[in-house]
């Protein structure tokens, strides 16, 4: 199902957009004490409770906030399947500037909104969150992974999220090249966050040629201090480089009408979520334009794969490891599907996530 939502927005009801995504439910969480505004967003459970990290970022409008928090929790569905993961997608949002209204009171406050859902919403990280962010919200709720070490948990799930979208990048760049090397690639890198930071580490040390770009020019400078052959470029200007391969690893929707007309490269692969605008549209469009796209949400996975073995209570970082190395098969086979469907990328992981959580709700309904 093709999501048009951001256009639709000012006309459609929520109930017409829950209904298009197919949510179960949707939790809107407010507390004037703290600030807090935020929302949940729970979308299929065929698979097991609903994981999903908490964003936190400056919404333009409420309407968009709304907007990412179906789009992403939709995508967790899809993602905690296609990775073999006995959970269900669901994603939070807090709408503010986590720079400045973020508060050890909010975090906390949100903590019991989570523990309201009675384990029906399993909460980590995402954009805006950190470790201790997530230690607040563990104080209210058991229904949070992602935790500190120090407190039994696994940790940052973002170097193992950027293990995966390395996998994902190298199996790509073995579909074009005929062998996955990435030294003197030149790969654009959008967006130098946590998951960013840690994919550029990795590119660095197989000697890819990097260009980077970031919201935040303070992160920018910091990088290129830290990596002195990594070169930086303005946030509009990464869409131009001639490259072999962009990553976007900030936020969804860089893959559009205007992108397209400018991105000169073979591939994409990267660590954001919803990179396509309109997963149909653009996906064709990719494929059409001779661009290889690895599917967001099968190549991001490392990370809901990390907390999953938390969640489970036998948390093992080398096991998080091996079984996120499955993402490079697994996006090898993406494409064959893809070829043999003779469809878009995009398409071809939808189908084979879904495919799963249509044999588990059949098997679910054997009594």
């Amino acid at each position: 199902m093709e999501l048009e939502l951001q256009e639709k927005i000012g006309t459609y009801s929520i109930f017409t957009q829950v209904g298009q995504t197919e949510h179960e439910q949707i939790v809107f969480c407010a507390d004037k004490a703290t600030g807090l505004k935020a929302i949940i967003a729970i979308h299929n459970t065929t698979l097991g409770p609903a994981a999903g990290g908490t964003r936190m970022w400056s919404y333009q409008n409420e309407a968009d906030a709304v907007n990412d928090v179906l789009r992403l929790s939709r995508g967790m569905s899809f993602k905690n399947s296609i990775a073999g993961l006995n959970l269900g997608g669901g994603k939070a949002v807090i709408i503010g500037d986590a720079r400045k209204d973020k508060s050890e009171a909010m975090m906390r406050r949100f903590g019991k909104f989570v523990d309201s859902l009675a384990g029906k919403y399993i909460t980590a990280e995402d954009v805006g969150i950190s470790t201790t962010d997530i230690e607040y919200i563990a104080m209210h709720t058991k229904h949070v992974a992602g935790k500190p070490e120090y407190m039994g948990g696994s940790g940052d799930p973002s170097p193992v999220t950027a293990y995966g979208v390395y996998m994902g990048m190298k199996a790509s760049v073995k579909k074009v090249y005929g062998n996955d090397s990435l030294e003197n690639k030149k790969i654009a890198l959008q967006g130098i966050g946590n998951v960013g930071k840690n994919l550029l580490e990795r590119l660095v040390k197989e000697n890819a040629k990097v260009y980077v770009s970031d919201f935040y020019e303070d992160r920018l400078q910091d990088i290129i201090k830290q990596y002195p052959t990594v070169t930086a470029v303005n946030l509009e200007d990464i869409y131009d480089l001639d490259i072999d391969i962009y990553a976007p690893c900030a936020l969804g929707a860089t893959i559009n009408d205007d992108t397209l007309s400018r991105l000169k490269c073979n591939i994409i692969a990267g660590g954001a979520n919803n990179q396509l605008a309109n997963e149909k549209i653009h996906g064709d469009l990719c494929k059409d334009k001779g661009i290889l796209y690895a599917p967001d949400f099968l190549i991001n996975g490392g990370g809901i794969i990390n907390v999953y073995y938390e969640i489970l209570d036998n948390y093992n970082r080398e096991r998080a490891l091996r079984h996120c190395e499955k993402i490079y098969d697994n996006t090898l086979k993406i494409y064959d599907l893809a070829q043999k469907d003779n469809t878009n990328t995009q398409t071809a992981a939808i189908k084979m996530a879904q495919e799963r959580i249509d044999m588990m709700a059949k098997l679910n309904a054997v009594r």
